[in-house]
């Protein structure tokens, strides 16, 4: 049964790159303060279903609405005030100062000979309040680490107001400490009503800041709800081809255990 005007619905949509075909016949929906975590193992189509998701690839069939609009009959500019996108990677090119780099984020605002206004202004500085990196505003962002650059760019993206945020392997490039630290962030961000797609190569951050969770493999979703009903040991093995064992600490979350699989190497 398909439901009406989720804030964010994608039904049966495929995609491929020159006669190859990437992903199929993906489903799914999220509802405001939902968080969904996509996870799989490397070159099962994760980062070009974000792409997809976002509308930076044309999707072959199927169809992605926002607020029961196709997504396809919206500029970039519209699709821009809807969702925030952050890529995996993003390296800055000019030292700009952080406080504009975040007020970029209200581009999709503003016309072409417009000025950022002091509303905007006052926006961008609400946003680094938000994460917190508001001593950061003066300094050059090619100067910053890259748990510092990772928060300027979220900031940005905030700037936006957009009703989803989509992240592409967000702790990919963070140490340990500032992992948990981001991911407490996307737990907070979704406490005030934003959606969020993600996608990780790690099964334990389903368990810390995610209300759904996908599983991708060979192109397709092999599962999808809940953190406890996706996450299994059964799950796991059939995405990552290894077997993984679940523990329970003090009653409060899971963790994802991988076990070796003594393979033999001969040199």
């Amino acid at each position: 049964m398909v439901v009406e005007n989720r804030l964010f619905e994608v039904r049966n949509i495929s995609f491929d790159y020159g006669g190859e075909e990437i992903f199929s016949d993906i489903s799914f929906s999220i509802e405001k303060g939902d968080v969904l975590c996509i996870l799989g193992p490397n070159g099962t189509g994760k980062t070009t279903l974000i792409k997809c998701l976002n509308g930076l690839h044309d999707i072959n069939s199927g169809e992605i609405l926002i607020n029961g609009e196709n997504i396809k009959k919206l500029s970039f500019k519209q699709i821009s005030k809807h969702i925030g996108y952050i890529p995996q990677a993003h390296v800055p090119s000019f030292p700009f100062k952080v406080f504009d780099v975040v007020l970029m984020g209200r581009a999709p605002y503003l016309n072409l000979t417009d000025s950022p206004k002091d509303e905007d202004k006052k926006i961008a500085l609400d946003a680094l309040k938000t994460l917190g990196i508001e001593d950061l505003k003066d300094k050059e962002y090619t100067n910053l680490s890259g748990g510092e650059r990772q928060l300027v760019f979220l900031a940005r993206v905030l700037c936006q107001k957009p009703d989803i945020l989509i992240l592409d392997e967000p702790t990919s490039h963070l140490d340990f400490g500032n992992q948990i630290r981001l991911l407490e962030i996307i737990d907070n961000l979704s406490k005030t009503g934003l959606s969020i797609i993600m996608s990780s190569h790690f099964p334990d951050h389903a368990f810390l800041s995610s209300t759904k969770v996908a599983i991708m493999k060979n192109r397709q979703f092999i599962d999808f709800g809940s953190p406890d009903d996706v996450v299994t040991e059964e799950n796991l093995k059939k995405a990552y081809s290894i077997d993984v064992k679940l523990i329970e600490l003090d009653g409060k979350r899971k963790v994802c255990v991988p076990m070796k699989t003594n393979l033999k190497l001969d040199f």
